[in-house]
């Protein structure tokens, strides 16, 4: 791994309630890991033992936090929770069912990765204000940690933002990705100049599940 460094690692988090239920949790509290996410956690955990992870940091929401604690452990480190890896906020469709919120407002996540006005009128975060708050939190960790491989624990979208920082898919492109539970999209950072090395890696036997 060394010839890599340094890295930086964004792990989502392992499956949750939510995602079983399809319910668009954002921010608040009583959606947990499912013992499925505990496990895809530890496995994880494992997985990244090689990598010479020198600080994690962690969205603050339960799911996330609970991965980075099991990962942690794995590792040997601690987790530091930082409110620029969280969730986005859903707004009024907070606790909405996803086939309540496509038959009512239609495909309201392609529209928050096209901007559309839906998202800012139901007080969604934007996706322009993900990027922002991502980019500022991998800003502070270059220059905090610099030549160091950094893991942060966070979610889907926050992912998807520095994805689309380095990449510029369009907005269809980014719907249709999906950024696996307790996956790992690894960037290397070169003379301040992020390049993709994996998304969604994985210990292998989640290759023959999913």
């Amino acid at each position: 791994m060394q010839s890599l460094l340094p890295l930086f690692l964004f792990l989502r988090h392992g499956q949750a309630k939510n995602n079983v239920d399809r319910i668009l949790a954002g921010r608040t509290r009583g959606f947990p890991l499912t013992q499925v996410g505990i496990h895809q956690a530890e496995k994880i955990g494992d997985f990244l033992k090689p990598f010479d992870i020198s600080k994690i940091y962690c969205s603050p929401i339960e799911r996330a936090e609970h991965t980075a604690k099991i990962v942690a452990n794995k590792v040997g480190l601690s987790c530091n929770i930082d409110e620029r890896l969280t969730e986005i906020d859903m707004g009024t469709f907070t606790g909405m069912h996803y086939d309540e919120m496509f038959e009512k407002h239609g495909n309201v996540f392609l529209k928050f990765y096209q901007g559309h006005p839906i998202v800012e009128e139901n007080g969604i975060e934007t996706f322009t204000n993900v990027k922002k708050r991502v980019l500022d939190m991998v800003d502070h960790c270059s220059k905090k940690h610099n030549e160091e491989t950094i893991l942060l624990v966070t979610h889907m979208d926050p992912i998807k933002s520095m994805i689309s920082t380095i990449l510029q898919p369009k907005p269809e492109s980014l719907y249709e990705m999906i950024i696996r539970n307790a996956s790992l999209t690894i960037l290397k950072n070169e003379q301040s100049s992020f390049s993709m090395v994996a998304i969604n890696s994985m210990n292998s036997e989640r290759y023959l599940q999913e």
